[in-house]
């Protein structure tokens, strides 16, 4: 239900940067809390919480003490662990998946883009239609296509990677990797995909943000609407670009309009909250039953 509020709330625009570390809070704590309910009533005979009381389970299981099977309870254990090995393998093959991706990227770039003296440290590929994206990562490279440069002006050119920069540095892809993972795990649930959605325009808008600070937001604003216009090209697998999402316009309208930062002590407040949240379900795990 918090999930679900929190995609249809329009103050996470105001503060995207407080919202994404709202929004990995309760990642993390549905996560730990569903494996926790069900651990915890399977382990509830011990009386000694989750983490002790599945030690205890495992050393006597070791040792070879026969205790009465209660199937349901030992069904609820199968379940939870199940359930905790799927949550941390499923960031992790996304993770290697992305990897992977990158990797063949990069090596295509090696061959069909070049450096361009206007746009030092970017890669340039020879394509007509409009690009602009990043590969994060430890060799991370921001990339346009020729139709960038030939659609853009300047400052909108250098608002557009400054944007991308942003991403880089921000790491924005290991923010929104979970997100994904889940969305591939339940590609039918509408909350997943709904959260992912909102989490990849917070992350945008983030970027928006920290690209400001270096030129024009309205440079930025007419970028975005030209891409808009040309028809961009997709943004490749493992790469985050400047016009990526369907919700171009409501960024366009946040850096034209009026600057509407969310207070300071609203933002502390989410903030706590969030440490609150994220920090409440490991702690279920060590309170005895």
């Amino acid at each position: 239900m918090a999930a679900w509020r929190l995609t249809l709330a329009r103050w996470t625009w105001r503060a995207p940067r407080t919202a994404i570390l709202l929004w990995q809070s309760l990642g993390v704590t549905w996560g730990l809390a569903s494996t926790g309910a069900l651990l915890a009533y399977a382990l509830e005979p011990y009386r000694q919480g989750v983490a002790y009381g599945l030690v205890d389970f495992l050393v006597r299981l070791e040792y070879g003490v026969r205790e009465p099977v209660d199937l349901l309870r030992l069904g609820a254990l199968v379940a939870g662990l199940a359930l905790l090995a799927v949550l941390v393998t499923l960031p992790m093959a996304a993770g290697a998946q992305t990897l992977r991706a990158r990797h063949r990227h990069r090596v295509l770039l090696s061959l069909i883009a070049r450096d361009e003296p206007a746009v030092p440290g970017v890669r340039v590929v020879d394509f007509p239609a409009a690009a602009a994206y990043c590969l994060p990562g430890l060799k991370s490279q921001v990339v346009i296509s020729d139709g960038t440069l030939s659609l853009l002006s300047s400052a909108e050119l250098e608002a557009v990677l400054a944007h991308e920069s942003a991403h880089v540095r921000e790491r924005h892809d290991l923010v929104l990797l979970p997100f994904a993972a889940l969305r591939r795990a339940l590609p039918w649930s509408k909350v997943v995909r709904d959260a992912q959605a909102s989490v990849e325009l917070l992350i945008e808008m983030a970027a928006d943000d920290r690209a400001r600070r270096r030129c024009c937001p309205r440079r930025l604003a007419t970028a975005l609407l030209r891409f808009g216009t040309a028809a961009a090209l997709p943004t490749p697998q493992g790469a985050l670009g400047a016009s990526a999402g369907a919700n171009v316009m409501a960024r366009v309208n946040r850096l034209v309009g009026s600057d509407l930062t969310l207070p300071a002590h609203h933002r502390f407040l989410i903030l706590a909250g969030s440490v609150v949240l994220a920090t409440s379900a490991p702690l279920l795990w060590l309170i005895p039953g």
